[in-house]
């Protein structure tokens, strides 16, 4: 049993970060450039709203219209960012940019295409929310149900 707990206080730590911080790995965004997480998303007090979607998923698409008919009015009041993560495979990757150009969609666009961000952290499926700020994740929502976006503005208030 002893050994257990010190198992357990031994990975522990190492567990917890996966879930805390941004993850110090570089992606490429569909303007071509590469991003390095930790540097390009780190305006000190500035909120990144990560959301990780697919071109198939349906849900995906519609919070991202969603929150895209009020992203100006939004950015007008928060400091803050939306980051679109596409993680569609290699086969799909190609769609992305065409269907955010076709909805109009003016988020900066990473491809996730290998899944190494979704899995380092501990994301499971999409559509997926995570809220950064100074490096630090503040906030994650799994999912998608119309009204969520109200709910992610609200809490995008508080932070």
């Amino acid at each position: 049993m002893t050994k257990i707990f010190y198992l357990l206080l031994f990975f522990l730590p190492s567990i917890s970060n996966i879930y805390t911080e941004l993850p110090d790995i570089s992606l490429k965004g569909a303007d071509g450039k590469m991003y390095e997480l930790q540097k390009d998303f780190a305006e000190k007090d500035k909120l990144y709203v990560f959301s990780f979607w697919a071109t198939w998923c349906v849900p995906c698409l519609a919070e991202l219209d969603e929150i895209n008919d009020q992203y100006d009015d939004w950015k007008k009041e928060l400091n803050f960012e939306l980051i679109a993560v596409a993680t569609d495979d290699a086969r799909t990757e190609k769609r992305v940019k065409p269907l955010a150009t076709g909805k109009g969609w003016t988020y900066r666009i990473l491809f996730d295409s290998n899944q190494e961000l979704k899995r380092r952290l501990g994301i499971v499926d999409v559509p997926h929310t995570i809220v950064v700020k100074n490096n630090k994740i503040v906030y994650t929502h799994s999912g998608y149900s119309p009204g969520d976006e109200a709910d992610l503005y609200d809490k995008l208030k508080t932070l």
